[in-house]
């Protein structure tokens, strides 16, 4: 079916749906196409979940720029979006003596990149911040904070969705044209046709650039594996613990992160893969990632481990050239009219709204937007049971009895929630739209107990046959067959 709109997102990570939330603000048709059953699927999904500070990045980097902008904004986002927030700080921890240099150098990259919250501490403050923690001295950073990523990228589409944007699932893009000026962009069943194209598809990027015409990029893809502890494990620290950054090392480090839901992760590695889709998680990987842990937290043990996840970094710096290169954000000069976002790896989740600001401004550059009537910045969310008082509790069970029914015991999750997150705007209906949505699956027993719960609803509710059910993509079905 062919489509009319003025501008075409490819992608629906962060950016992609930052983009259209913040474009929904003007008088324009907007398409955001995403080639998965649901956004926030590909890196904006399998990170640290972090707001960082800025100043791991080059002074004087888009990068930096972009992620100081976006850890400044980021609370009053999250409180317009209704997304989880916490301001937790981070320790950046020099093991021994021969990291402090390195200390010093953070801090004054930091103080370039205009950071605020940034000081370096000895060991007895550390101990004051966290007894348990390794090192001779570290940098703690104040304004490093938590969020989840999930629901921070939800509520900016469904955000942008109640502001007119149409956002299109399971619609890869296989071709891209241009004819008289405009656009034909190929994804799914449709053809888009427009005369602006937004191109943040991550780890695909090059590729859409390429299909525009535009062959000067490339993507080199790395891989980074965690660990997903049990929430036992947080009490053993209360904020993100990283080592220094060491040369060489293609990432940060493998650290410690405190999750908003009370988990901790271990991780990430930093690997270069030859597949944008190769998320193995590998034996000896994982064995190096708890060593370096307990090198940081020498209490961690191996029984807390519940789970494990991949994600793969959008790199524009091949295997040994370099730690990190920099966001490349431009309008292409052999496809006028495509903006291309090229190596939006970390911190691209905290530098998602300065970044569609700034695709806003180009945009402005070459036409004029007009704002329109009744836009709505302001996005509520559904409540989130065990999070509410005994009072609460009851009153919505009250309004609605599948609030006393509960579905997931590890999180304490309710039949209403499940409903809730199956009839979501975007029209996700996986198990893994599920489980991002509202953690089911995500507790110690990791769906032993939900997933049947699940399924059921989605049989009986949503009238979706169980050999028909979809875990995380098309044809990507946990049943095969009735054993009975």
């Amino acid at each position: 079916m062919r489509r009319d709109c003025d501008i075409a997102i490819i992608g629906g990570g962060a950016v992609g749906c930052a983009i259209a939330y913040v474009l929904s603000r003007y008088d324009l048709k907007i398409a955001l196409l995403e080639r998965n059953p649901d956004v926030c699927m590909g890196a904006s999904g399998k990170n640290s979940a972090v707001v960082h500070a800025g100043f791991n990045n080059r002074a004087g980097s888009l990068m930096a720029e972009l992620c100081v902008k976006g850890n400044m904004e980021f609370e009053n986002l999250c409180q317009t979006l209704d997304a989880p927030y916490k301001k937790t700080g981070k320790l950046v921890v020099a093991l021994d003596e021969s990291d402090l240099p390195i200390i010093d150098d953070l801090l004054e990259a930091g103080q370039k990149n205009g950071c605020e919250g940034l000081t370096k501490i000895g060991r007895a403050e550390m101990t004051e911040l966290e007894p348990l923690a390794s090192g001779a001295a570290a940098l703690y950073s104040s304004n490093t904070a938590i969020i989840n990523p999930f629901l921070y990228v939800f509520h900016l589409a469904e955000a942008a969705m109640q502001n007119g944007a149409e956002i299109y699932l399971n619609s890869e893009v296989t071709a891209i044209e241009r004819s008289g000026g405009k656009y034909s962009v190929c994804a799914g069943d449709n053809v888009f046709s427009c005369s602006r194209v937004i191109n943040a598809a991550g780890l695909y990027a090059d590729k859409i650039a390429a299909m525009a015409g535009d062959t000067q990029y490339r993507i080199y893809p790395s891989r980074g594996e965690y660990f997903i502890l049990d929430k036992q494990a947080s009490e053993l620290v209360a904020r993100p613990i990283y080592p220094v950054p060491r040369k060489g090392a293609g990432g940060l480090g493998v650290h410690l992160t405190t999750t908003i839901d009370g988990n901790m992760l271990i991780g990430p590695s930093a690997e270069y893969v030859s597949h944008c889709e190769d998320y193995a998680s590998t034996q000896r990987m994982m064995d190096k990632l708890f060593e370096e842990a307990q090198a940081l937290l020498p209490q961690l043990e191996r029984n807390l481990i519940i789970g494990a996840y991949t994600g793969i970094r959008a790199k524009t710096v091949p295997p040994g050239g370099g730690n990190f290169g920099d966001f490349i954000i431009e309008e292409s000069h052999s496809a006028p009219g495509v903006i291309n976002l090229i190596g939006i790896e970390s911190p691209g989740l905290t530098a998602s709204m300065p970044i569609a600001r700034r695709v806003c401004e180009m945009l402005q550059v070459r036409c004029r937007l007009a704002e329109k009537a009744g836009w709505e910045p302001v996005y509520r969310a559904n409540p989130v049971f065990r999070s509410l008082d005994m009072e609460s509790q009851n009153n919505l069970i009250r309004e609605n009895p599948d609030y006393g029914e509960i579905i997931c015991r590890c999180e304490n999750i309710t039949k209403a929630e499940v409903l809730n997150a199956l009839n979501n705007p975007l029209g996700a209906r996986t198990l893994t739209a599920v489980k991002n949505r509202v953690r089911t699956m995500t507790g110690r027993c990791q769906g032993g107990y939900c997933l049947p719960h699940i399924v059921d609803i989605l049989t009986n509710e949503m009238g979706i046959p169980p050999n028909e059910i979809t875990f995380r993509n098309i044809g990507d079905a946990p049943f095969f067959g009735r054993c009975k």
